[in-house]
């Protein structure tokens, strides 16, 4: 390796129109073609197709059951039941990804809540695919990185069983924010020299902006139906926070704002269009309702969009991330202790509410005092942004250290 360009893989739910995932895949691609420019990359990801297209990255699917719709040649696969299927996807997964492992030198899983049960996940799914991943990397000898990932303490048992392990096994790991990193040693994933440093976001620029008075409210919205634990109200929870968010954008426009619906995942838009026709047919001022949805895919997009508002009411995780990340006064509606640690990492952790007491006339009152206090709260933002480009910088040069590095002893 000292001598050969190192090859590396990138591993995980990139590419499956997840904003944030795919951000954190870009702060990673941009430290390597810093780093080490040599590098040969690509990818073992949910949306290989769109890997491809956007980063140029050969990439392959992640799970084989996700793969291209094909008739099964197996009669056994045709008429066989759910089970079977998944079963028959397992064992192929469990050769398929340590093939694709034996052929990296560094196998980089990149942020991402890859150690957490925030969102409904099945075991078979990524938290197999990870510890067969990981223990496919030991058993080659290819160091697999878990650089700031989200962890929670899992409740599932077998979930959380794969996911400790597949952390435990790997050569090196960070972790985005104290509270993954006390969830984790609680779980036995993290180790006693592993440390905490921001999201890989804060590593992106920021495009160019000039400041201007615009009057618009991003409105960051989400396809939220609960834990995993309450599939059987997944629909009912998903209804009771839609009926809140457009309650919140139809007082927004009555008191003169322009309001931009975000999304952070392709999951959510279904829930923006639902509230952008909601706003549209309570409208009765003049012309048009002042709110807009424009799709996006990409973090630059989203960026570009958040540009074009002065506060922020947020929900998916990433969304209020990149808004902080522009210096955006923002509140957060958090469906996780991620978005708390959040919120307190850049100064502003009073801003929130839980989601499951979401209160739309507390977020009114809360979205007035951005404004009110729009000046202090900006300038807060700006310092501590600079402070987390500086503890990245560190981890970079850690990570270099940890899996570039010609001298075993520097290896941890």
């Amino acid at each position: 390796m000292a001598d050969d360009p190192p090859r590396v893989g990138l591993f995980g739910r990139l590419g499956s129109g997840n904003i944030g995932n795919d951000a954190t895949l870009e702060a990673v691609l941009a430290y390597l073609k810093a780093e080490r420019p040599d590098a040969v990359l690509d990818s073992l990801c949910s949306g290989p197709e769109r890997v491809t297209e956007r980063y140029g990255l050969p990439a392959a699917q992640l799970n084989w059951l996700h793969g291209p719709r094909r008739p099964p040649r197996s009669r056994l696969l045709r008429v066989g039941t759910a089970a079977t299927r998944i079963g028959v996807g397992v064992l192929v997964d469990s050769w398929r990804i340590p093939a694709w492992v034996r052929r990296h030198d560094v196998v980089i899983v990149p942020g991402m809540g890859v150690l957490e049960s925030s969102l409904p996940q099945r075991p078979w799914e990524l938290p197999y695919s990870q510890f067969v991943m990981s223990l496919a990397g030991k058993v080659f000898g290819t160091k697999v990185a878990f650089v700031g990932s989200g962890a929670t303490v899992v409740r599932q048992r077998l979930t959380g069983w794969l996911l400790a392990k597949s952390a435990k096994l790997a050569s090196y790991r960070s972790f985005r924010d104290q509270v993954s990193l006390d969830a984790a040693r609680q779980m036995g994933m993290a180790g006693p020299d592993d440390q905490v440093y921001p999201d890989l976001v804060f590593a992106l620029p920021s495009p160019p902006s000039t400041p201007r008075a615009t009057g618009a409210v991003g409105v960051g919205v989400m396809a939220y139906s609960g834990a995993p634990e309450e599939r059987a109200r997944a629909e009912e929870i998903q209804a009771e926070y839609t009926n809140k968010m457009s309650q919140f954008v139809r007082r927004l426009l009555t008191d003169g704002y322009r309001v931009r619906l975000l999304i952070g995942d392709e999951d959510d838009e279904p829930v923006a269009l639902e509230i952008l026709a909601d706003a549209r047919a309570h409208w009765s001022g003049p012309g048009e309702a002042p709110v807009v949805y424009e799709s996006f895919s990409s973090v630059q997009e989203l960026m570009e969009q958040l540009g074009t508002v002065e506060s922020v009411i947020g929900t998916r995780y990433h969304t209020v991330q990149v808004s902080l990340r522009l210096g955006k006064p923002t509140v957060a509606i958090c469906y996780g202790q991620k978005h708390v640690a959040l919120m307190e990492l850049m100064g502003v952790g009073d801003r929130i509410q839980q989601i499951r007491e979401l209160d739309v006339e507390l977020l009114e009152r809360q979205h007035g005092a951005l404004w009110t206090d729009r000046d202090e709260i900006t300038r807060t933002l700006a310092e501590r942004n600079q402070l987390n480009r500086e503890r990245l910088e560190v981890q970079f040069a850690e990570l270099t250290a940890v899996l570039f590095a010609s001298d075993p002893a520097r290896i941890r």
